[in-house]
């Protein structure tokens, strides 16, 4: 049996949700610098705002450190001030073409403060999936008003919808826990 339109629609919206969760989990440090983490940070270029990554390359040739390489030269001012007013509070230290960045190891504090962070996202995501699930939802009820689709099948549909909405809240729950095991590992 074919899956019905409406929960093909309900699986494709919880997979950009759990995408975004997923970039979102993305912004949170961990204690190894990854050139994720500096990717998105805004940096005023050329009369407008660009993403770090469009503006330079980023590499961590170690566990503490990130090297940033601007494409243009002129912009190293001002990649230099965008890293550090971000929220990441990294210190980068400019040295010839290049912009170096240590990431300090986190503290056992920092990283229960990271966690809360990721507490918050993760209860973002599900709203997220919530909102996606009302959505389709209307749609079924708007179902009701036909007299072409029997109450069985709307019961079915209601059904899969709550199915579904469990196993996304669920694996959004399981890339918290793994990005929580990732952040509390010394």
């Amino acid at each position: 049996m074919l899956e019905h339109e409406l929960i093909q629609l309900l699986r494709q919206k919880f997979a950009k949700v759990i995408e975004v969760v997923d970039e979102d989990f993305g912004t949170v440090r961990v204690g190894r610098a990854k050139p994720d983490m500096v990717e998105g940070v805004s940096v005023p270029a050329y009369g407008t705002r660009m993403r770090l990554v469009e503006v330079a390359t980023i590499a961590a040739p170690d566990t503490n450190m990130l090297i940033v390489t601007p494409f243009d030269r002129s912009l190293m001012g001002a990649i230099e001030k965008a890293i550090s007013n971000s929220e990441l509070q990294l210190s980068p230290a400019v040295s010839g073409d290049i912009i170096r960045i240590v990431v300090p190891s986190l503290t056992q504090e920092r990283r229960l403060d990271f966690v809360k962070l990721l507490k918050q996202k993760t209860e973002s995501g599900k709203v997220m999936l919530r909102q996606a699930r009302q959505d389709v939802k209307d749609k079924i009820d708007a179902l009701k008003e036909m007299k072409t689709v029997s109450e069985d099948d709307i019961f079915m549909l209601l059904a899969d919808l709550d199915k579904i909405t469990g196993e996304f809240n669920e694996k959004i729950e399981a890339m918290c826990r793994a990005k929580e095991d990732e952040i509390m590992a010394v």
